[in-house]
């Protein structure tokens, strides 16, 4: 575009006379930009966006310091492809082609290389790939409104016990190696050992955690506890995973060789692992977009599937413990001899938990199963992370019923639902 009849928008410059100061050409843009106003409101041109992130990168210049021109020309070079960017929707509009002029003539004076680096501009729509909660294109909507992501809590502790995805409570006997998670991001599997003979009961004494590779956030770590050996460092010995001082994936040992937490910056995760007598609680906080992002062949997921129904021990989240003061069926077809009674396995887990939860129930079925008074603290740990971890604080606790759990309701809501039904049934 010819530059002839925009000279009075762009800087002026006398023959003989120095050129205009940049503070004083900016000053010059930004009068013209705002009596401009009418046409910025009639188009989506971003100009004014683009000046004013140069005013911000040097207004705090100094030119008798050394490295100002070079810095200068950064931020030049910054606000050049800024309206090269906008050049389209742009078009026609005075203040952006005042703008245009003004760069190149500013570029001239200062000997302002076209290519070279740039300066960062608008911090505020810059995220860190490496921190889940600024990744844009999961917590923003297409208006650019920003919401919270959904996260999604799983637990195992006991004998073992299994709370979900989906807040179902399972006790199950999964002997042997099982997939907690396998997902495009994590892996973890955990080995159950039988506790006592004669019993179906199983209890966690390894865990296998794989951190896949992520961009540039971190290589693919592999973490792996066993009774006894609670390390506060992956196979490979560090750490951690990614650079700089701030870790997109950290250990952190809470008390030596008892509990370990792990801080997964880049997708959001949070993974607590405790060792509690002779075996090991696992829970785990995850954003659902990426516990849900797995393939079809690895539907194997007991935090997202529950056990298979040969493996439970339950019947519908209901435990086979004493309720109404009758016991159930024992689980396995000899039930070994405990130093708990009903009476004194309810008052030993009376003494952490108060109120009578699923996890109280499993604290009383894990004494009255095992007789070792650590599943009391194993149960109680677990729900402390759940009340670390799970995001609903309405759904912390679930209550048994003959029916099954429910979350977040007591056995209140069951009776009241029998009563109904038996009305039913009498007037119908």
């Amino acid at each position: 575009m010819d530059g002839h009849g925009m000279g009075s928008a762009a800087p002026a410059r006398a023959a003989g006379a120095q050129p205009l100061p940049p503070l004083l050409l900016l000053v010059v843009v930004v009068v013209v930009l705002l009596r401009a106003g009418d046409c910025q409101l009639q188009t989506p041109c971003r100009i004014q966006k683009c000046t004013t992130d140069f005013v911000s990168l040097t207004s705090q210049l100094n030119a008798a310091l050394d490295g100002f021109d070079l810095e200068f020309c950064k931020a030049l070079r910054a606000y050049s492809a800024c309206t090269y960017r906008n050049s389209k929707v742009c078009r026609g509009n005075l203040v952006y082609h005042s703008a245009v002029l003004g760069i190149s003539d500013l570029m001239s004076q200062r000997n302002c290389s076209k290519d070279g680096p740039t300066s960062s501009t608008s911090p505020e729509v810059t995220h860190d790939p490496c921190n889940y909660s600024g990744h844009t294109g999961a917590s923003e909507h297409p208006g650019g409104e920003k919401t919270t992501p959904t996260y999604l809590f799983c637990g195992l502790f006991g004998d073992p016990h299994l709370r979900t995805f989906k807040d179902h409570f399972q006790t199950c006997k999964v002997e042997g190696a099982w997939p907690l998670i396998d997902n495009n991001y994590l892996s973890v599997q955990v080995t159950n050992v039988p506790v006592v003979p004669g019993s179906s009961a199983t209890a966690t004494n390894k865990i296998t955690i794989i951190f896949k590779s992520y961009q540039d956030c971190t290589d693919q770590k592999v973490y792996q506890a066993v009774t006894d050996d609670l390390p506060a460092a992956f196979v490979d010995g560090t750490t951690g995973g990614g650079d700089g001082n701030t870790k997109s994936l950290q250990i952190v040992d809470k008390v030596s060789g008892k509990y370990i937490e792990m801080h997964a910056r880049y997708i959001g995760t949070m993974v607590y692992i405790r060792q509690l007598g002779r075996y090991l609680t696992l829970a785990i906080r995850m954003p659902q977009e990426l516990a849900m992002a797995y393939e079809e062949s690895q539907d194997l997921q007991l935090c997202v599937n529950g056990c298979p129904s040969s493996e439970r021990i339950d019947d519908s989240g209901h435990l086979p413990l004493p309720v109404r003061g009758q016991l159930l069926p024992q689980v396995g077809t000899a039930h070994p001899r405990s130093v708990y009674t009903l009476e004194s396995a309810t008052t030993k887990c009376n003494e952490k938990m108060l109120v009578k939860d699923i996890y109280f129930y499993s604290c009383v079925f894990d004494l009255l199963t095992t007789g070792d008074a650590n599943f009391t603290a194993a149960a109680h740990s677990a729900l402390q992370d759940v009340e670390a971890l799970h995001p609903r604080k309405e759904r912390w606790h679930i209550f048994p019923s003959s029916r099954g759990g429910a979350v977040g309701k007591g056995s209140q809501f069951f009776v009241s639902l029998g009563l109904v039904c038996l009305i039913l049934v009498v007037f119908l």
